[in-house]
């Protein structure tokens, strides 16, 4: 080969090397390496020519208004970092804080998708892994004012107990006296305390934290307390008794998707006797309802739905495991979304009753309308106020024809697509 080929090939490889080096993907390390790959680009969607490639020791960005380096801009950049990661074998957290969006995969898994503007947020996730090599890929972008992008990771602490944060005074208030591991809240302190020496006998309070790890489905919780208790399921609060008042039980259900729900007990004891004692089960299967009783669901043959088609959102839970929800609309604007429950019912007396399920519950104007023999009645149900549990709409004697019913529609006189209305079952009970 002559020397002018050689000098040619030699400029094809260079050039080859270049377009690698430029490509758009993540620049994946090929070991285990101390630090990020990074590359920035001036725009928000990591396309076209990135601006800036360099190594860095630490995901660990506060940039405020500021650039995080040369060529890049301060405002609508974005940028991604490739690493692996040597790890024993276990369950690890990753916890991210960004703003604005940030994206972040370990070994090809999302584990966290916040890809939208919002301010600092702080987000974490937890992954079993195997011991050994694990990529991990992070991409952010930044559109306006301050620029945060951190990444964390540790191994997760299972706690299997309840983990109890007692305080000197009933507000849960200030730094608490004692923080310890309870294997269940199942107490009944009488007149004393609950550690003596360290915590008062009267005017003390709790609070117990736990992650529940559940099959999808209905459960029934139950608190027992003297003096008072706020029980929350995931973000919803399931029992709301903030009350001085002697040993009572409270019980409610709550559908709980399948994996680890957020279980948080409030507990406070003023003077006298200290209860406080929390248990649940699965809901099973509802009792045998009484003779001539009859169930209408959103998805039988009497439930009958009209309106804008792409409105309608269905959800595998609820009565039934099945639900129907929009988002609440007004009288004022085409196509508004309503439903009717026709019944087969003998004419007689009935009981009335909705069935409001735990989520897509956040109006309290659902507007319910029963046909009856009699005419016609308007009940206002706040959904919000009720989770997985029957609503009587009153008693009322209906024909047996077809012209029994209830109906519901989304307008519901609060501001316009600010609230969500579900239709799920209803039930009638001869009286």
């Amino acid at each position: 080969m002559g020397k002018k080929a050689l000098i040619f090939l030699g400029v094809i490889v260079v050039l080859a090397l270049s377009s690698t080096a430029t490509a758009q993907g993540p620049v994946v390390p090929q070991h285990s390496d101390a630090n990020w790959q990074a590359t920035y680009w001036n725009n928000m969607n990591l396309s076209g020519g990135s601006v800036l490639q360099r190594e860095e020791p630490n995901l660990d960005y506060n940039w405020g208004a500021g650039t995080p380096g040369s060529g890049v801009n301060a405002d609508g950049f974005s940028a991604r970092w490739t690493r692996y990661l040597d790890l024993a074998a276990g369950t690890y957290r990753f916890t991210t804080v960004s703003d604005d969006g940030l994206r972040l995969w370990v070994d090809g898994t999302l584990l966290i998708d916040e890809w939208t503007d919002h301010s600092a947020k702080t987000v974490s996730a937890d992954k079993a892994l195997a011991a050994g090599h694990h990529l991990v890929i992070v991409e952010f972008y930044e559109n306006t004012g301050d620029a945060v992008a951190k990444l964390s990771w540790a191994p997760a602490i299972t706690i299997n107990n309840w983990r109890g944060a007692y305080f000197n005074n009933r507000t849960l208030s200030n730094t608490p006296a004692l923080v310890r591991d309870d294997t269940r809240i199942n107490f009944d302190w009488g007149s004393g305390s609950p550690a003596p020496g360290i915590i008062n006998a009267d005017n003390f309070s709790v609070r117990w934290t736990r992650t529940l790890n559940l099959s999808a489905g209905s459960y029934r919780f139950t608190a027992t307390v003297d003096d008072g208790v706020r029980l929350w399921i995931g973000s919803h609060l399931l029992i709301d008794a903030w009350k001085d008042q002697a040993a009572r039980t409270y019980s409610d259900t709550i559908y709980v998707p399948a994996g680890g729900v957020a279980v948080k007990m409030e507990y406070y004891e003023r003077t006298g006797a200290a209860v406080a004692k929390l248990s649940w089960t699965a809901a099973g299967n509802a009792p045998a309802p009484a003779p001539g009783t009859v169930i209408v669901d959103d998805g039988d043959a009497g439930f009958v739905k009209g309106g804008r088609a792409a409105s309608w959102r269905r959800e595998l839970e609820g009565y039934n495991g099945d639900l129907l929800w929009t988002q609440n609309n007004d009288y004022a604007r085409p196509n508004y979304n309503w439903a009717r429950w026709y019944p087969n019912l003998k004419a007689g007396r009935y009981q009335v009753y909705v069935y409001i399920p735990h989520r897509f519950t956040t109006t309290a104007k659902a507007r319910y309308w029963i046909s009856h023999a009699n005419g016609y009645t308007l009940r206002i149900v706040n959904q919000s106020a009720y989770s997985n549990q029957w609503v009587s709409l009153g008693t009322y004697r209906f024909r047996g024809t077809k012209e029994d019913y209830v109906s519901l529609a989304d307008p519901t006189y609060e501001p316009y697509l600010t609230r969500l209305i579900a239709w799920d079952a209803v039930k009638w009970v001869p009286r």
